[in-house]
């Protein structure tokens, strides 16, 4: 995928689940992880990506965007920098990365350079991107809780031989890095534009995850004119699912230049499945492809056609973004314009099994506004490992659900039965995991009591 940027008279074109394992086995786990194909917090809480990149390297001055990204509901900001080779270098690094932290943001740093290597004559190598990296050591090591490091953006082009290099350039890079002492969840871009239509990544993927000494790697699919069906889309997602492995749309667009991806299967299926996405691009871009900015000229009261269908749209940013739990353990409101009424709740309920096979659940309203709320329930497994888990309960005041991620709930009056999905059902003895939904409710929202059943 080609994206376009004007900038100083430069146009850019423009299975069987893993379980983390630290390099030095006395060490604890630190920051954002893999665990399964799910991307954890440090204290183990769930963290969907829900984010839009902005492109702070040719826009260096533009620092109002990253509050008002947060404004709009994201937890996620894919921050675009340059090594030097093309663009740069960033040095200011470390000023991104406490302002992603001032907006209660995850920061998703990324290195633009490498854009097309092997087509475009102007790219830098992967082994060029971690050298950059590791220039900036002060400012990235001890912000593994905040932190994620995108290798390289679309690190190869269409050309194929060079293409076919993508495994072993991608787990050198992520050795150097780790060599180095950085422990961050590690991101690797797909090569051909980031589309990886002829299946490099998504055949090769294993060899690089189990080369990194941490097994911290997630995987980045960029989604345009390649994935214009709900088929092609979904059968990404399957093979990923299949492998086990974590994968994250670190791209897509509404249209493009080279077809018309279907935003619409990309976001639901995402949302269904507990895969994060990042969105391009909150403002700036030229060449052709304007239509990708989501805000006109940085101002977010201008909302583009884009933007109001990926912020405010069907399993759009403002209705499925969580914020990260190193924030406050709470997440943003799903209407950040309207001020949240009431104080959290939780009611955690006891498995009546009561037996080794049993589970626990805890029910917690962690954002309301009137007339709305987002209610989160962790599941916790017993003193066994389990295969499925089931959480009812009543609701005591005609509340309703209206949308849900991470499990599969039905109603039937004021009666609700959440089911796992396919990815969160296996939990190991006291593991824990979690879904949410946005609810309605009028007059009183008392929190229900719950039952969860294991299998």
């Amino acid at each position: 995928m080609k994206k376009r940027f004007a900038l100083a008279a430069v146009t850019l074109l423009a299975v069987a689940a893993s379980i983390f394992v630290a390099v030095q086995p006395a060490q604890a786990a630190v920051g954002l992880r893999v665990s399964g194909r799910t991307i954890v917090e440090a204290n183990g809480s769930n963290f969907i990506m829900r984010g839009v990149s902005h492109a702070h390297v040719w826009f260096p001055t533009q620092t109002s965007a990253f509050a008002n990204i947060k404004a709009l509901g994201a937890n996620t900001v894919r921050v675009v920098l340059g090594s030097g080779q093309r663009w740069g270098p960033s040095t200011d690094v470390a000023n991104v990365v406490s302002l992603c932290k001032q907006n209660r943001l995850i920061c998703v740093l990324e290195v633009h350079d490498t854009t097309g290597f092997g087509e475009e004559g102007a790219a830098a190598s992967l082994d060029q991107a971690a050298s950059y990296w590791i220039s900036q050591a002060d400012a990235l090591i001890g912000q593994e809780n905040y932190v994620v490091i995108n290798l390289g953006n679309e690190p190869f082009g269409n050309n194929q031989t060079v293409s076919a290099t993508w495994a072993t350039a991608t787990s050198n890079a992520i050795n150097r890095l780790r060599d180095a002492g950085f422990d961050h969840l590690i991101m690797a871009d797909a090569p051909m534009w980031g589309q990886d239509w002829q299946g490099i990544m998504r055949d090769n993927a294993r060899t690089v995850f189990n080369n990194d000494p941490d097994r911290n790697t997630v995987f980045s699919i960029h989604m345009y004119g390649v994935y214009d069906t709900a088929a092609e889309i979904n059968a990404y997602f399957d093979a990923f699912a299949s492998a086990g492995l974590p994968l994250v749309v670190g791209e897509f667009g509404h249209n493009h230049s080279d077809g018309d991806p279907d935003e619409d299967t990309i976001m639901a299926q995402a949302q269904s499945r507990g895969i994060g996405y990042i969105g391009w691009s909150w403002s700036g871009n030229s060449g052709g492809v304007e239509y990708l900015d989501m805000v006109t000229n940085f101002n977010p009261n201008q909302l583009t056609s884009w933007g109001q269908r990926i912020f405010n749209g069907a399993n759009g940013i403002r209705s499925t973004s969580r914020e990260a739990t190193i924030y406050s353990g709470q997440t943003q409101s799903p209407s950040p314009s309207v001020s949240p009424s009431g104080s959290p709740s939780s009611s955690p309920s006891t498995s009546p099994s009561g037996g080794a096979r049993g589970c626990t659940a805890a029910y917690s309203v962690i954002g309301q506004w009137p007339g709305g709320f987002q209610g989160e329930v962790r599941v916790t497994a017993g003193s066994a490992a389990i295969t499925g888990w089931t959480v009812t309960w009543t609701f005591a005041n005609g509340q309703t659900v209206n949308q849900a991620w991470n499990a599969t709930i039905t109603s039937s009056g004021s009666n609700v039965t959440a089911r796992n999905v396919s990815y969160n059902g296996n939990l190991g003895a006291g593991a824990s995991t979690t879904f949410g939904f946005i609810g309605s409710w009028n007059g009183a929202n008392t929190a229900p009591t719950l039952s969860c059943t294991a299998s």
